[in-house]
Protein backbone atom coordinates (compact mmCIF):
# COMPACT_ATOMS: atom_id res chain seq x y z
CA UNK A 1 0.00 0.00 0.00
CA UNK A 2 1.26 3.33 -0.65
CA UNK A 3 1.44 5.07 2.69
CA UNK A 4 1.28 9.16 0.53
CA UNK A 5 -2.15 7.78 -0.84
CA UNK A 6 -3.31 6.34 2.41
CA UNK A 7 -4.80 8.65 5.20
CA UNK A 8 -5.77 7.87 8.43
CA UNK A 9 -8.99 9.65 9.85
CA UNK A 10 -10.45 10.00 12.73
CA UNK A 11 -14.10 10.16 13.67
CA UNK A 12 -15.50 10.62 17.47
CA UNK A 13 -18.83 7.75 17.98
CA UNK A 14 -22.01 8.96 17.34
CA UNK A 15 -24.49 7.29 19.47
CA UNK A 16 -27.76 5.66 17.86
CA UNK A 17 -29.91 6.41 20.90
CA UNK A 18 -28.93 9.61 20.55
CA UNK A 19 -28.84 10.25 17.27
CA UNK A 20 -29.77 7.17 14.97
CA UNK A 21 -29.38 8.96 11.36
CA UNK A 22 -25.59 10.19 12.47
CA UNK A 23 -24.96 6.45 13.55
CA UNK A 24 -26.33 5.15 10.36
CA UNK A 25 -24.21 7.60 8.44
CA UNK A 26 -20.70 6.31 10.03
CA UNK A 27 -21.33 2.90 9.41
CA UNK A 28 -22.43 3.05 6.14
CA UNK A 29 -19.94 5.69 5.26
CA UNK A 30 -17.06 3.39 6.40
CA UNK A 31 -18.34 0.06 4.45
CA UNK A 32 -18.87 2.49 1.61
CA UNK A 33 -15.09 3.05 1.68
CA UNK A 34 -13.94 0.02 2.79
CA UNK A 35 -15.75 -1.17 -0.78
CA UNK A 36 -15.50 1.12 -2.99
CA UNK A 37 -11.99 2.67 -2.09
CA UNK A 38 -9.93 -0.13 -0.77
CA UNK A 39 -6.52 1.01 0.84
CA UNK A 40 -7.43 4.54 0.64
CA UNK A 41 -8.67 5.31 3.89
CA UNK A 42 -8.56 3.59 7.50
CA UNK A 43 -11.61 5.28 9.67
CA UNK A 44 -10.19 4.94 12.98
CA UNK A 45 -13.11 5.83 15.57
CA UNK A 46 -12.27 7.02 19.08
CA UNK A 47 -15.00 6.31 21.62
CA UNK A 48 -15.74 7.44 25.27
CA UNK A 49 -15.20 4.80 28.04
CA UNK A 50 -18.83 4.57 28.85
CA UNK A 51 -20.33 4.21 24.72
CA UNK A 52 -22.65 1.39 24.38
CA UNK A 53 -20.52 -1.97 23.74
CA UNK A 54 -22.95 -3.37 21.27
CA UNK A 55 -22.83 -0.01 19.43
CA UNK A 56 -18.93 -0.53 18.81
CA UNK A 57 -19.27 -4.09 18.26
CA UNK A 58 -21.45 -3.61 15.26
CA UNK A 59 -18.71 -1.26 13.95
CA UNK A 60 -15.84 -3.18 14.21
CA UNK A 61 -17.15 -5.92 12.09
CA UNK A 62 -16.71 -3.49 9.22
CA UNK A 63 -13.61 -4.48 7.89
CA UNK A 64 -10.71 -1.63 7.90
CA UNK A 65 -12.25 -0.23 11.08
CA UNK A 66 -10.20 0.57 14.07
CA UNK A 67 -11.83 1.50 17.32
CA UNK A 68 -10.18 3.62 20.07
CA UNK A 69 -11.30 3.94 23.76
CA UNK A 70 -10.56 7.28 25.62
CA UNK A 71 -12.00 8.59 28.48
CA UNK A 72 -10.76 11.93 26.65
CA UNK A 73 -13.81 11.31 24.17
CA UNK A 74 -16.50 10.84 27.07
CA UNK A 75 -19.58 13.05 26.81
CA UNK A 76 -18.87 14.70 30.34
CA UNK A 77 -15.21 15.52 29.06
CA UNK A 78 -14.50 19.30 29.86
CA UNK A 79 -12.07 18.79 26.58
CA UNK A 80 -14.58 22.15 24.56
CA UNK A 81 -13.30 24.23 27.28
CA UNK A 82 -9.30 23.81 26.23
CA UNK A 83 -10.51 23.80 22.72
CA UNK A 84 -11.92 27.28 23.21
CA UNK A 85 -10.10 28.88 25.70
CA UNK A 86 -7.01 27.14 25.10
CA UNK A 87 -7.06 26.67 21.31
CA UNK A 88 -6.38 23.13 21.36
CA UNK A 89 -8.17 19.66 23.06
CA UNK A 90 -5.14 18.43 24.51
CA UNK A 91 -6.19 15.02 25.12
CA UNK A 92 -7.45 14.51 22.07
CA UNK A 93 -5.09 15.70 20.28
CA UNK A 94 -2.47 13.05 21.98
CA UNK A 95 -4.79 10.92 21.33
CA UNK A 96 -4.47 11.26 17.95
CA UNK A 97 -0.78 11.65 17.48
CA UNK A 98 -0.54 8.26 18.93
CA UNK A 99 -2.65 6.65 16.74
CA UNK A 100 -0.68 8.30 13.77
CA UNK A 101 -4.33 10.13 12.42
CA UNK A 102 -3.77 12.14 8.96
CA UNK A 103 -7.10 13.93 8.72
CA UNK A 104 -9.95 14.61 11.85
CA UNK A 105 -13.38 14.47 11.00
CA UNK A 106 -15.48 16.66 13.99
CA UNK A 107 -18.88 15.91 13.68
CA UNK A 108 -20.34 17.93 16.80
CA UNK A 109 -17.17 18.64 18.22
CA UNK A 110 -14.49 21.16 18.12
CA UNK A 111 -10.87 20.12 19.15
CA UNK A 112 -9.12 23.27 18.38
CA UNK A 113 -7.93 26.34 16.42
CA UNK A 114 -4.35 25.08 16.97
CA UNK A 115 -5.29 21.26 16.42
CA UNK A 116 -1.72 20.21 13.81
CA UNK A 117 -4.26 18.48 11.77
CA UNK A 118 -6.06 18.93 8.65
CA UNK A 119 -9.90 18.92 10.10
CA UNK A 120 -13.27 18.49 8.09
CA UNK A 121 -16.41 20.04 10.41
CA UNK A 122 -19.63 18.21 9.28
CA UNK A 123 -22.54 20.55 9.87
CA UNK A 124 -25.92 18.65 9.54
CA UNK A 125 -28.21 20.97 9.59
CA UNK A 126 -28.87 24.47 10.70
CA UNK A 127 -32.14 23.41 12.34
CA UNK A 128 -30.89 25.85 15.31
CA UNK A 129 -30.47 28.75 13.28
CA UNK A 130 -34.18 27.74 11.20
CA UNK A 131 -35.95 26.72 14.01
CA UNK A 132 -34.39 28.44 17.38
CA UNK A 133 -38.03 28.19 18.84
CA UNK A 134 -37.01 24.78 19.79
CA UNK A 135 -33.93 25.07 21.74
CA UNK A 136 -33.25 26.63 24.78
CA UNK A 137 -31.16 29.74 25.06
CA UNK A 138 -28.00 28.19 26.22
CA UNK A 139 -28.11 25.13 24.00
CA UNK A 140 -28.57 27.22 20.99
CA UNK A 141 -25.94 29.61 21.78
CA UNK A 142 -23.55 26.33 22.46
CA UNK A 143 -24.38 24.94 18.54
CA UNK A 144 -24.04 28.10 17.09
CA UNK A 145 -20.88 29.02 19.10
CA UNK A 146 -19.05 25.61 18.20
CA UNK A 147 -20.19 26.62 14.17
CA UNK A 148 -18.07 29.62 14.49
CA UNK A 149 -15.39 28.26 16.19
CA UNK A 150 -15.30 25.82 13.51
CA UNK A 151 -15.16 28.54 10.64
CA UNK A 152 -12.89 30.73 12.52
CA UNK A 153 -10.67 27.98 12.86
CA UNK A 154 -10.50 27.58 9.22
CA UNK A 155 -11.60 23.76 9.03
CA UNK A 156 -13.35 22.54 5.58
CA UNK A 157 -16.28 22.26 5.79
CA UNK A 158 -18.91 19.39 4.74
CA UNK A 159 -22.19 19.94 3.88
CA UNK A 160 -24.57 16.98 2.97
CA UNK A 161 -26.94 18.95 0.62
CA UNK A 162 -27.24 22.03 -1.74
CA UNK A 163 -29.89 22.99 0.49
CA UNK A 164 -27.87 23.15 3.56
CA UNK A 165 -25.09 25.16 0.91
CA UNK A 166 -28.33 27.91 0.59
CA UNK A 167 -28.61 28.02 4.44
CA UNK A 168 -24.86 28.10 5.23
CA UNK A 169 -23.95 31.21 2.76
CA UNK A 170 -26.95 32.87 4.32
CA UNK A 171 -26.70 32.46 7.56
CA UNK A 172 -21.88 32.91 7.36
CA UNK A 173 -21.59 35.34 4.66
CA UNK A 174 -18.36 36.10 5.62
CA UNK A 175 -16.98 32.80 5.33
CA UNK A 176 -13.48 32.35 3.19
CA UNK A 177 -13.23 28.15 3.96
CA UNK A 178 -13.15 25.42 2.02
CA UNK A 179 -17.00 24.14 1.55
CA UNK A 180 -17.55 20.57 0.07
CA UNK A 181 -21.42 19.16 -0.27
CA UNK A 182 -21.06 14.97 -0.26
CA UNK A 183 -24.70 13.95 -1.03
CA UNK A 184 -24.83 10.66 1.29
CA UNK A 185 -26.33 7.27 0.06
CA UNK A 186 -27.05 4.26 1.52
CA UNK A 187 -26.70 0.60 0.66
CA UNK A 188 -27.48 -1.83 4.24
CA UNK A 189 -25.04 -4.50 5.26
CA UNK A 190 -26.10 -7.58 3.74
CA UNK A 191 -26.98 -8.93 7.98
CA UNK A 192 -29.13 -5.93 8.42
CA UNK A 193 -30.88 -7.53 5.59
CA UNK A 194 -31.22 -11.41 6.62
CA UNK A 195 -33.79 -11.77 8.89
CA UNK A 196 -37.62 -13.04 7.46
CA UNK A 197 -39.14 -9.53 7.35
CA UNK A 198 -43.29 -11.09 7.42
CA UNK A 199 -41.91 -12.94 10.50
CA UNK A 200 -40.20 -9.55 12.28
CA UNK A 201 -43.73 -7.96 11.25
CA UNK A 202 -45.48 -10.85 13.22
CA UNK A 203 -43.21 -10.66 15.99
CA UNK A 204 -44.63 -7.29 16.77
CA UNK A 205 -48.03 -8.42 15.69
CA UNK A 206 -48.31 -5.42 12.74
CA UNK A 207 -50.19 -6.58 9.79
CA UNK A 208 -48.69 -6.76 6.12
CA UNK A 209 -50.31 -3.30 5.14
CA UNK A 210 -48.75 -0.36 6.83
CA UNK A 211 -46.50 2.97 6.27
CA UNK A 212 -43.52 3.53 7.99
CA UNK A 213 -42.10 6.57 10.19
CA UNK A 214 -39.00 5.66 11.22
CA UNK A 215 -38.03 8.56 13.41
CA UNK A 216 -36.97 9.78 16.99
CA UNK A 217 -40.23 10.97 18.73
CA UNK A 218 -38.36 14.77 18.39
CA UNK A 219 -40.83 17.70 17.98
CA UNK A 220 -39.37 18.71 14.90
CA UNK A 221 -39.75 15.47 13.37
CA UNK A 222 -43.56 16.55 13.18
CA UNK A 223 -45.58 13.24 14.09
CA UNK A 224 -48.43 15.24 15.43
CA UNK A 225 -49.58 16.00 11.75
CA UNK A 226 -49.25 12.33 10.97
CA UNK A 227 -51.63 12.34 14.02
CA UNK A 228 -54.17 14.72 12.74
CA UNK A 229 -54.19 13.33 9.34
CA UNK A 230 -54.84 9.88 11.10
CA UNK A 231 -58.21 11.71 12.89
CA UNK A 232 -59.06 13.68 9.38
CA UNK A 233 -58.95 9.93 7.85
CA UNK A 234 -61.10 8.53 10.87
CA UNK A 235 -63.70 11.18 10.27
CA UNK A 236 -63.67 9.95 6.78
CA UNK A 237 -64.22 6.24 7.65
CA UNK A 238 -60.87 5.68 6.51
CA UNK A 239 -58.46 3.31 8.61
CA UNK A 240 -55.18 3.16 7.77
CA UNK A 241 -51.87 2.04 10.29
CA UNK A 242 -48.31 3.77 10.85
CA UNK A 243 -46.04 1.88 12.42
CA UNK A 244 -43.46 4.19 13.56
CA UNK A 245 -39.85 2.83 15.63
CA UNK A 246 -36.96 5.54 17.23
CA UNK A 247 -36.28 7.43 20.61
CA UNK A 248 -39.26 7.98 22.64
CA UNK A 249 -36.57 10.68 24.55
CA UNK A 250 -37.51 14.59 23.54
CA UNK A 251 -34.76 16.21 26.02
CA UNK A 252 -35.97 19.49 24.62
CA UNK A 253 -39.49 18.49 25.65
CA UNK A 254 -40.10 15.83 28.81
CA UNK A 255 -43.14 14.08 28.62
CA UNK A 256 -43.11 14.78 24.80
CA UNK A 257 -44.35 11.13 24.46
CA UNK A 258 -46.70 11.12 27.33
CA UNK A 259 -48.56 14.05 25.61
CA UNK A 260 -48.52 12.38 22.55
CA UNK A 261 -49.54 8.85 23.63
CA UNK A 262 -52.59 11.09 25.46
CA UNK A 263 -53.50 12.34 22.22
CA UNK A 264 -53.72 9.35 20.56
CA UNK A 265 -56.07 7.94 23.09
CA UNK A 266 -58.16 10.87 23.15
CA UNK A 267 -59.21 10.43 18.92
CA UNK A 268 -59.22 6.98 19.37
CA UNK A 269 -56.30 6.25 17.21
CA UNK A 270 -54.72 3.34 19.59
CA UNK A 271 -55.00 0.90 16.28
CA UNK A 272 -53.99 3.38 13.75
CA UNK A 273 -50.71 4.64 15.15
CA UNK A 274 -48.53 2.46 16.78
CA UNK A 275 -45.21 3.73 17.84
CA UNK A 276 -42.41 0.96 18.76
CA UNK A 277 -39.81 2.65 20.37
CA UNK A 278 -36.19 2.00 19.77
CA UNK A 279 -35.90 -1.44 17.77
CA UNK A 280 -32.60 -3.05 15.99
CA UNK A 281 -31.65 -1.79 12.97
CA UNK A 282 -32.55 -5.49 11.03
CA UNK A 283 -36.35 -4.82 12.07
CA UNK A 284 -35.89 -1.62 10.89
CA UNK A 285 -35.63 -2.69 7.49
CA UNK A 286 -37.87 -5.13 7.76
CA UNK A 287 -40.42 -2.83 8.22
CA UNK A 288 -38.80 -0.07 5.65
CA UNK A 289 -38.99 -3.18 3.12
CA UNK A 290 -42.42 -4.42 3.32
CA UNK A 291 -44.14 -0.68 4.41
CA UNK A 292 -46.40 0.77 1.67
CA UNK A 293 -44.65 3.56 1.94
CA UNK A 294 -42.44 5.35 3.98
CA UNK A 295 -43.57 9.05 6.22
CA UNK A 296 -41.22 11.82 6.96
CA UNK A 297 -43.41 14.45 7.92
CA UNK A 298 -40.30 16.59 9.40
CA UNK A 299 -39.87 20.08 9.66
CA UNK A 300 -36.03 20.18 9.08
CA UNK A 301 -33.87 17.79 7.73
CA UNK A 302 -29.97 18.24 6.60
CA UNK A 303 -30.18 14.80 4.30
CA UNK A 304 -32.98 12.63 5.74
CA UNK A 305 -31.22 9.47 6.06
CA UNK A 306 -34.55 7.65 6.27
CA UNK A 307 -35.35 9.13 2.71
CA UNK A 308 -31.91 7.58 1.44
CA UNK A 309 -33.00 4.02 2.83
CA UNK A 310 -36.41 4.08 0.99
CA UNK A 311 -34.95 5.70 -2.11
CA UNK A 312 -31.95 2.88 -2.11
CA UNK A 313 -35.42 0.14 -1.79
CA UNK A 314 -37.61 1.75 -4.08
CA UNK A 315 -40.38 2.26 -1.31
CA UNK A 316 -42.56 5.00 -1.98
CA UNK A 317 -42.38 8.12 -0.07
CA UNK A 318 -44.82 10.33 1.46
CA UNK A 319 -43.04 12.96 2.46
CA UNK A 320 -43.00 17.16 4.09
CA UNK A 321 -42.28 19.68 1.26
CA UNK A 322 -39.05 21.21 2.64
CA UNK A 323 -36.50 21.70 0.15
CA UNK A 324 -34.02 19.06 1.39
CA UNK A 325 -36.79 15.92 0.62
CA UNK A 326 -37.38 17.42 -3.04
CA UNK A 327 -33.54 17.57 -3.21
CA UNK A 328 -33.46 14.46 -2.67
CA UNK A 329 -36.34 12.77 -4.31
CA UNK A 330 -36.55 15.22 -7.68
CA UNK A 331 -39.95 15.58 -7.05
CA UNK A 332 -40.74 11.77 -7.32
CA UNK A 333 -42.80 11.47 -3.88
CA UNK A 334 -45.89 12.57 -2.76
CA UNK A 335 -45.17 16.15 -0.74
CA UNK A 336 -47.55 17.93 2.21
CA UNK A 337 -47.14 21.20 3.83
CA UNK A 338 -45.22 20.62 7.19
CA UNK A 339 -48.85 21.95 8.35
CA UNK A 340 -51.43 20.45 5.97
CA UNK A 341 -52.62 17.36 7.72
CA UNK A 342 -55.75 17.64 4.71
CA UNK A 343 -53.01 17.33 2.15
CA UNK A 344 -51.19 14.55 3.91
CA UNK A 345 -54.72 12.66 4.66
CA UNK A 346 -55.71 12.55 1.10
CA UNK A 347 -52.12 11.23 0.13
CA UNK A 348 -52.39 8.18 2.71
CA UNK A 349 -55.98 7.52 1.74
CA UNK A 350 -54.72 7.53 -2.17
CA UNK A 351 -51.92 5.07 -1.00
CA UNK A 352 -53.48 2.96 1.24
CA UNK A 353 -56.16 2.33 -1.89
CA UNK A 354 -54.02 1.89 -4.08
CA UNK A 355 -51.18 -0.59 -2.53
CA UNK A 356 -51.70 -4.08 -3.77
CA UNK A 357 -50.22 -7.56 -2.41
CA UNK A 358 -47.79 -7.61 0.44
CA UNK A 359 -43.96 -7.28 -0.92
CA UNK A 360 -40.65 -8.07 0.49
CA UNK A 361 -38.37 -5.40 -1.38
CA UNK A 362 -34.59 -5.84 -1.96
CA UNK A 363 -32.24 -3.34 -2.99
CA UNK A 364 -31.87 -1.75 -5.88
CA UNK A 365 -29.46 -2.05 -9.06
CA UNK A 366 -28.57 1.79 -8.96
CA UNK A 367 -27.76 1.66 -5.11
CA UNK A 368 -24.21 0.16 -6.09
CA UNK A 369 -23.50 3.39 -8.64
CA UNK A 370 -25.07 5.67 -5.98
CA UNK A 371 -22.79 4.66 -2.90
CA UNK A 372 -19.72 4.39 -5.01
CA UNK A 373 -20.13 8.00 -6.03
CA UNK A 374 -20.41 8.38 -2.37
CA UNK A 375 -17.51 6.98 -0.85
CA UNK A 376 -15.38 8.72 -4.31
CA UNK A 377 -17.04 11.79 -3.11
CA UNK A 378 -15.93 11.60 0.49
CA UNK A 379 -12.24 10.49 -0.24
CA UNK A 380 -12.22 13.21 -2.74
CA UNK A 381 -13.23 15.55 0.47
CA UNK A 382 -10.58 13.99 2.28
CA UNK A 383 -7.74 14.80 -0.07
CA UNK A 384 -9.23 18.20 -0.89
CA UNK A 385 -8.68 19.12 3.28
CA UNK A 386 -5.23 18.26 3.63
CA UNK A 387 -4.25 20.19 0.35
CA UNK A 388 -6.00 23.24 2.39
CA UNK A 389 -4.47 22.85 4.84
CA UNK A 390 -1.02 22.47 3.45
CA UNK A 391 -1.48 25.45 1.79
CA UNK A 392 -2.49 27.55 4.64
CA UNK A 393 0.58 26.38 6.77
Amino acid sequence: MDEKSHVRVAFTHISRQLWAGGYNYQSNLFAALNRYCPGQISPVLFAGAYAPPDELDALATIPGVEILRSAAFDRRHAGLISAVALGLDGQAAEAFRAAKIDVVFESARFFGRRLPLPAIAWFPDFQHRKLPHLFAPMARWRRDLGFRAQIAGQRTILLSSNSALADLRSLYPRLTNNIAVVQFASEPASHLLAVDALQVLAQYAVPPKFFFLPNHLWVHKNHRLVIRALALLKQRGVDVLVVASGSLEEPREPGYFESITRDIKAQGLETNFRHLGMIPLPHVFAFLRTAIALINPSRFEGWSTTVEEAKSFGVPMVLSNIEVHVEQTNGTARYFGVDDAETLADHLADTWAASGSPVVRTLLPNVEVRVAAFAENFARLIRSAREWHAARR
